[in-house]
């Protein structure tokens, strides 16, 4: 199974559901239903003042990049974790009135809001995680408006209150999100941790998500595969089964500024037939056709890190490494 987004999303489905239909699952950016939208939507569509337009998404992309490309040991225009970035938008508050190249006070708290985890606003739990700096040049899938994106608007609409005329402007963070969450509301969801039954008879998941992804947020993938890993006895146990690879400046299940080719299907092959797990798959990216940049993908929490010489664009050059 090979599949991406919603598709990544059946992969797990398949692997909890059905484990023995298949061998291999690879499972990239699994659309996992949350309430991001609506928590974007609150952020920014909520309050007229605090719309972003998509012609200051490159500004904050910029600022961002600026602020945290150098953290991995090589600037090469690219994030390499955002975790590890503490970029604040508050650097591009506005001196004196609104202009193109600033945000207004309103406007960072607005992409403030999108960078943090929702919480429940009575108990200050967190609910699920959102974007990560590195993102910004694709907020318009969330952001744009004037409505909520459809693929979770409608499940609420439809499928949770069961009513098209629901005003998605009265969601609570509270109760609606406990509503949202009951079982029979989520039973198109693949999170439940437990994979023994499918690499019980040497099934193989392979998963993969871009940190640029604006439509999926990475970090909950993340908490997917450590629930897994977790439910198995520790990373020495599960890494012969179950294996994460992140890119730098991917999109949602391919493109961006990043590399974001790679033969994922020959590395799982090798995998199920040979036993052979993949250490680490070549990323390339291309520009007209043509590639200009190769980097390798390493099984998560690894990262590649430069050797310290050679071209920043050839694979060649980078190792990888403990974070």
């Amino acid at each position: 199974w090979n599949g991406c987004s919603t598709g990544g999303r059946q992969g797990l489905k398949l692997a909890q559901m059905f484990p023995n239909d298949y061998d291999g699952i690879i499972a990239g950016a699994p659309a996992n239903r949350t309430a991001i939208s609506l928590w974007i939507a609150d952020a920014v569509l909520k309050n007229p003042a605090s719309y972003i337009p998509p012609s200051k998404y490159p500004v904050i992309h910029t600022a961002a990049v600026a602020a945290c490309d150098g953290r991995d040991g090589v600037k090469d225009g690219l994030i390499g974790d955002p975790t590890k970035c503490d970029f604040d938008p508050k650097v591009l508050l506005c001196k004196a009135g609104d202009g193109p190249s600033c945000l207004t006070a309103p406007q960072v708290t607005a992409a403030k809001k999108i960078y943090s985890p929702a919480v429940n606003p009575r108990t200050g739990k967190e609910l699920f995680s959102s974007l990560v700096p590195g993102t910004e040049l694709g907020w318009g899938v969330q952001a744009l408006g004037p409505e909520p994106s459809a693929n979770i608007y409608d499940q609420y609409r439809y499928v949770v209150f069961k009513d098209p005329k629901w005003d998605w402007k009265t969601f609570n963070f509270d109760s609606d999100i406990e509503r949202g969450e009951t079982p029979d509301n989520l039973v198109m969801n693949g999170t439940d941790p437990n994979m023994k039954p499918f690499f019980s008879h040497g099934g193989k998941l392979l998963l993969y998500h871009g940190w640029s992804d604006p439509n999926v947020p990475t970090l909950n993938t993340i908490k997917y595969y450590t629930s897994v890993v977790e439910n198995l006895g520790g990373a020495s146990k599960a890494s012969s089964s179950v294996r994460l690879f992140l890119q730098p400046g991917m999109g949602h299940c391919g493109g961006g500024e990043g590399p974001n080719v790679f033969d994922k299907v020959a590395a799982l092959e090798q995998w199920v037939e040979h036993g052979k797990a993949p250490d680490v798959m070549i990323a390339s990216h291309s520009t007209d056709g043509k590639v200009d940049r190769t980097r390798p993908l390493c099984p998560y929490p690894q990262v590649a890190k430069y050797k310290g010489t050679g071209g920043i664009d050839e694979a060649a050059n980078f190792a990888c490494a403990a974070p």
